[in-house]
């Protein structure tokens, strides 16, 4: 499992290796509606932006306060932390995110930028014409920028690279459904970041040992299962705090979570309507789910599928998206009598605050819980 946090804590010098290695391009993304296989079909690198926090001096120069995500990504940019990119693309999507854009894409008149529109309204009826026609416009500018012409082979192969990746996650994710799983949510989460910064075929192979691995685990115990909502992630430790206390994530419904990589491409013989179905289907962030409503059913299937004891539902600061939908979840919840504490975040999670809370949240699904770290006695309520 060690590969897999270090992959992502050096996803900087992976992505210049991958460079020195193969002479070829990265592309990073901001949003994970962001169509990877065109980038990849054109033999680019797509790489994820994560956000790592670390002090920031600058970021206020060039873009009002906004989410810690967005302005510690602004702030890497300005400090060079991401000079090995070649371009940028943005999806329509967080607002915060499109600030950060902006001002990284200023930083370097040389990168390649673009940005995709991809509908609000993706159950609407023209929606599919229109993401297939932006997937289009992306494809061409592509080929000028790399001078490779995309054909119909190349984006089946990136596809099935893709789906491969995509089912090989699946598996793991079902190895978390059992009674006892054998694998902790901050591995999973390790994992699934892992994916989203390396190349996808050399993390197939990867995958493939790895789950040959945990078929020969043992257990990791009887724990209180718990699910993760909320905004994005850019690291595990608010899964690694709760398996601290003697608690385990056994799924998660976050964007760049299982939302990444829950539903695949089905082919057909239009490739970017394909694709462009794909994403108009993947389980959806609330700012692409605001018309038919089918996130907060969504999250009560997993919670059904998964076993879960109660749900944490983690929030960034100023994550205006989610504090909209907060009201929608939070229903079906109730009504289905799931337990669920819900707190605010940011870049620097206040760890004994959000240690307290956790604890008195997991004494009321399992009275009496034994911590396994941390302060002598157990907090109850």
């Amino acid at each position: 499992m060690e590969k897999f946090k270090q992959l992502v804590e050096n996803r900087h010098e992976y992505a210049k290796a991958w460079k020195a290695k193969t002479g070829g391009k990265v592309i990073g993304w901001f949003e994970p509606y962001f169509p990877e296989e065109i980038a990849y079909a054109a033999g680019v690198l797509p790489v994820r932006m994560l956000a790592q926090h670390e002090p920031d001096t600058i970021s206020d120069k060039w873009v009002y306060a906004s989410c810690y995500p967005a302005s510690d990504l602004v702030n890497m940019f300005l400090k060079g932390r991401y000079d090995y990119v070649d371009g940028i693309v943005n999806v329509e999507g967080c607002q915060w995110m499109f600030n950060a854009f902006e001002v990284a894409k200023n930083t370097n008149p040389n990168l390649f930028q673009h940005y995709l529109f991809l509908p609000d309204y993706t159950d609407a009826y023209t929606s599919k014409d229109v993401l297939r026609s932006e997937l289009e416009v992306f494809v061409r500018k592509m080929e000028e920028w790399t001078g490779n012409k995309i054909t119909d082979a190349d984006l089946d192969r990136a596809i099935d690279v893709y789906n491969t990746n995509r089912r090989l996650l699946r598996r793991i994710a079902e190895l978390r459904r059992a009674d006892q799983p054998v694998l902790f949510g901050s591995e999973a989460m390790n994992v699934v970041l892992a994916c989203q910064v390396m190349d996808k075929a050399e993390m197939n192979d990867i995958l493939e040992k790895f789950i040959e691995e945990l078929e020969e685990r043992k257990p990791a115990g009887d724990r209180i299962r718990l699910m993760l909502l909320g905004s994005e992630t850019f690291d595990t430790s608010l899964e690694e705090l709760v398996e601290e206390l003697g608690a385990n994530i056994v799924i998660d419904e976050l964007d760049n979570g299982t939302s990444y990589y829950w539903n695949e491409v089905i082919l057909q013989k239009d490739r970017l309507m394909a694709l462009s179905l794909r994403y108009l289907g993947r389980p959806h962030n609330p700012i692409k789910d605001n018309n038919w409503r089918r996130r907060p059913q969504h999250i009560f299937e997993l919670t059904e599928d998964f076993h879960v004891d109660g749900v944490i539902i983690a929030k960034q600061i100023y994550c205006h998206l989610h504090g909209s939908d907060n009201y929608a979840v939070w229903k079906i919840l109730r009504e289905r009598n799931i337990p669920f504490h819900f707190f605010e975040r940011d870049m620097t999670m206040p760890y004994e605050e959000t240690e307290q809370r956790l604890v008195a949240f997991m004494n009321m699904l399992r009275p009496g819980l034994t911590r396994l770290v941390g302060w002598h006695q157990p907090m109850t309520i």
